[in-house]
């Protein structure tokens, strides 16, 4: 049998049929209602694929965006949240980064469609990007405030340290503004002063960490909110990520018993 013959015979019969077993196996299991995903990989795989334009990946990897979407609200997910810019990205050459810059707001306006059902939110350091990106992408993410269904949030100029020091930062000056002396403003640092001036204020924290590409580590994503997560690897590169991969980071979860430091 030919190679491509076998793929279309995967992706025809095997993998629906796979993923109806793993639909299977989640129901009346304990499922994550805040996913966050490193959608990582973007130029690993178009170098593997024989691509000379990285561009690809990264395109291909802003398409698998609206499916992740779609796979949460049908799996009853609260809240997504995508990491596809740090703060380390911005180092990269300018051409790349204004190209990550047009994909991000693609994808945002996408999700701002009536094909979605979400909220979109911003979660990064904003004044970081150029103000013509940012008013772009604000413009298409206010545009779901009204919207129901699930509420994503794209992480984009964001890096870890920067959310704890710019939420320290915010507590700081709304303390100020009430008159709070100094003696008294150390008090008022506490964790749960500091989450309500996190980026993510007001939601849960990630149930579930998804990580592609086979990197094991955080990257300094969602450092405060994730310190209880359950964190799911795979060597998968985030173009290549498929529902069944999905499902069964879902499945994993499922079979964990969460202590929370205890």
């Amino acid at each position: 049998m030919s190679r491509v013959r076998t793929v279309t015979l995967l992706e025809k019969v095997l993998y629906p049929l796979y993923e109806l077993r793993l639909k299977r196996e989640l129901r009346g299991k304990k499922r994550p209602k805040h996913i966050a995903v490193m959608a990582d990989g973007n130029r690993r795989w178009a170098r593997e694929a024989g691509l000379t334009d990285i561009s690809q990946g990264h395109r291909a990897g802003g398409a698998k965006i609206g499916e992740l979407v779609r796979w949460s609200a049908e799996m009853d997910v609260d809240v997504v949240t995508l990491y596809l810019l740090s703060t380390e990205n911005l180092q990269r050459t300018s051409e790349e980064v204004e190209l990550l810059f047009d994909i991000i707001s693609d994808v945002i306006e996408d999700l701002a469609t009536e094909h979605y059902s979400c909220r979109v939110r911003l979660v990064g350091h904003l004044d970081l990007l150029p103000p013509d990106v940012v008013e772009r992408m604000q413009r298409s993410a206010e545009s779901t405030t009204g919207k129901a269904g699930l509420t994503v949030n794209i992480a984009v100029g964001y890096g870890g340290r920067q959310e704890i020091v710019d939420a320290v930062r915010s507590l700081i000056r709304d303390e100020a503004a009430r008159g709070t002396t100094t003696d008294a403003l150390a008090e008022a640092v506490t964790v749960d002063s500091i989450g309500e001036h996190l980026y993510t204020s007001g939601q849960p924290d990630p149930d579930l960490v998804i990580r592609t590409s086979g990197e094991q580590r955080l990257s300094g994503f969602l450092l405060w909110q994730a310190a209880y997560s359950e964190i799911w690897f795979t060597d998968t590169y985030w173009p290549a990520f498929r529902k069944i991969d999905f499902l069964r980071a879902l499945r994993e979860y499922s079979q964990r018993s969460r202590r929370f430091g205890k």
